[in-house]
């Protein structure tokens, strides 16, 4: 796994912001379609993906894509 797959299949969660201003920098709890349930789906693509299951702790802790990135791959 590298960090542009990761960021394609978080990507692919959201319908109405724009893909390509997605960064790994990117702090997704600032994006207006961040929501309870993109959380939800976020930890449930992580777990289908890369077979690694995110607490809700680890989840409120990471701000961007790469610290969502880090976290994964540290579980692989």
């Amino acid at each position: 796994m590298d960090i542009n797959e990761f960021l394609n299949h978080f990507t692919n969660l959201f319908d109405d912001t724009d893909a390509s201003t997605l960064t790994p920098e990117t702090n997704f709890r600032d994006l207006d379609e961040w929501s309870s349930l993109l959380a939800l789906s976020t930890m449930s693509m992580i777990d289908e993906e890369y077979d690694v299951q995110l607490s809700a702790e680890q989840m409120r802790k990471a701000n961007t894509i790469n610290e969502l990135y880090i976290l994964t791959q540290a579980k692989i």
